[in-house]
């Protein structure tokens, strides 16, 4: 699922956006714009599509642009539609001391999309170029990266470039759901061999960031929050209605969330957010940007964490873990009290906090022993990948060489699937190459759509970065 970077509030600087002018367009951006045509146009939602034919049109590119056919595998289950696309590009031959690969990831599988819910004159599986913006769905979330990916890896083939490491590419399914298994849990489980790398450059998060028709900044994911949820149930004998008892269910639920609602973690940064505090106090204007270099020293302001904390949820969300109620029922008929309430509490914790670190805290808060609290889903591990500066300095280089605007790591405060590769020890960082207005924001929703512009010009910042990173 493609998520922006926490940047509300920033100011309207950086470089003026490409003007999107109709153009001839160049052999490689003609590749590029014809294998996000043919992805688009393939549905691979999880009810009616196919992400095998997907990733066999996706495989078919690489094979005409000179890879093996050993190297090019579509992999999943036997009996699923759902297929993932896993291809190698050689470096050196094997010998002792030679560089582990990088893994390029993005997922092929997209949520549902209803032909009556788009615009009359837009197909949701079909591309449509319109007024400066290609249409469809997956074009935000996150076919664009996918078909990137493939059209650079054809382009470095055919050019001939040998890269100083094996480059490997997993366009994988299951991350928006409606699929029996996620492809990176099952590739990691089945074929770790596959796909087992020095880190991984996925290009499901990190979005360069557009604010009022004006490029900020380019933000590199390099930690995501941990999704945990929990059931808070009350029991009683209930009884008719019309003999009302003190220990009502649903009265001591909606206490209990009333408590949980007015409960707030601690704050805490790590190197990934006290990174983040500490560049956007750069970009950010008068008191906000004393505030965020006041949180991210040593010690930081506890002043300015609150009004921090205050100003923004997405603030908020980058200080500290969060908990909130989604759903909630109660009762069997408007004449009986109730026996049974029940509520889910979301929360999504800061890499590296115990699940039940969280469960003691509501439990806590709550200080009520009728209200039983108990781990639906269970918190899966995603901790923080070092900002080394071998993958940063070529992020570093390449983003001022095309783009001239600061780059910003993020903490995610949803999920993707680079949580199952930081789980098994594999960093992941987030760099998407294509510009996201954060105004216009319709990944999952109706007339999805990215800039034309935007997305040839993130086909060439991710060929120019893979280059970088594998031509030392």
């Amino acid at each position: 699922m493609r998520r922006l970077a926490p940047v509300a509030l920033l100011l309207c600087l950086g470089s003026p956006v490409a003007a999107q002018a109709p153009r001839t367009l160049s052999p490689n951006d003609q590749r590029a714009r014809d294998i996000f045509e043919q992805l688009i146009n393939i549905n691979t939602t999880g009810s009616s599509g196919s992400t095998t034919v997907a990733a066999n049109a996706m495989a078919q590119w690489l094979l005409r642009a000179g890879f093996p056919a050993a190297d090019v595998q579509v992999i999943g289950p036997d009996s699923s539609k759902n297929h993932n696309l896993v291809a190698r590009f050689r470096g050196p031959p094997p010998a002792a001391g030679r560089l582990k690969p990088i893994l390029l990831l993005a997922h092929i599988d997209v949520v549902e999309a209803r032909r009556a819910d788009w615009s009359p004159s837009l197909d949701p599986f079909t591309l449509t170029e319109k007024d400066g913006f290609f249409y469809g769905r997956g074009t935000l979330d996150v076919k664009d990266g996918a078909a990137i990916l493939v059209a650079t890896l054809a382009r470095l083939k055919q050019e001939g470039y040998r890269p100083n490491r094996d480059v490997i590419l997993a366009l994988t399914t299951g991350e928006e759901g409606g699929s029996d298994y996620n492809g990176v849990q099952w590739l990691l489980e089945q074929h770790r061999d596959l796909i087992d790398a020095e880190y991984v450059i996925n290009m499901d998060a990190g979005d360069p960031v557009i604010i009022n028709g004006k490029r900020v900044m380019r933000t590199v994911q390099a930690a995501e929050k941990v999704y945990v949820t929990f059931k808070l149930e009350v029991h009683n004998p209930g009884g008719h209605s019309s003999l009302p008892r003190k220990d009502n269910a649903i009265y001591e639920l909606a206490a209990a969330l009333d408590r949980v609602s007015a409960y707030e973690f601690p704050a805490r940064l790590n190197e990934i957010t006290r990174a983040f505090f500490q560049q956007m106090a750069v970009i950010q204007p008068g008191p906000l940007s004393r505030d965020m270099a006041a949180i991210s020293g040593p010690t930081p302001d506890a002043a300015a964490v609150r009004r921090l904390s205050d100003a923004s949820p997405l603030w908020n969300a980058q200080l500290r873990t969060t908990c909130v109620a989604t759903e909630l029922s109660g009762g069997h008929a408007e004449n009986a009290l109730p026996q049974t309430a029940t509520a889910t509490v979301n929360c999504r914790m800061l890499p590296g906090t115990p699940q039940d670190e969280v469960q003691r805290a509501l439990i806590e808060a709550v200080h009520d022993t009728a209200v039983l609290i108990s781990v639906v889903t269970a918190a899966v591990p995603s901790p923080l990948a070092a900002l080394k500066p071998e993958i940063m300095g070529s992020i570093e280089r390449v983003t001022k060489r095309l783009w001239n605007i600061p780059v910003v790591p993020v903490m995610e405060t949803g999920a993707t699937d680079g949580l199952y590769l930081r789980n098994a020890g594999v960093p992941v960082y987030g760099i998407s190459g294509v510009f996201v207005d954060i105004n216009d924001v319709r990944a999952h929703g109706r007339d999805e759509r990215i800039g034309v512009q935007d997305y040839y010009d993130g086909a060439e910042y991710i060929y120019q970065l893979v280059k970088a990173v594998t031509s030392r």
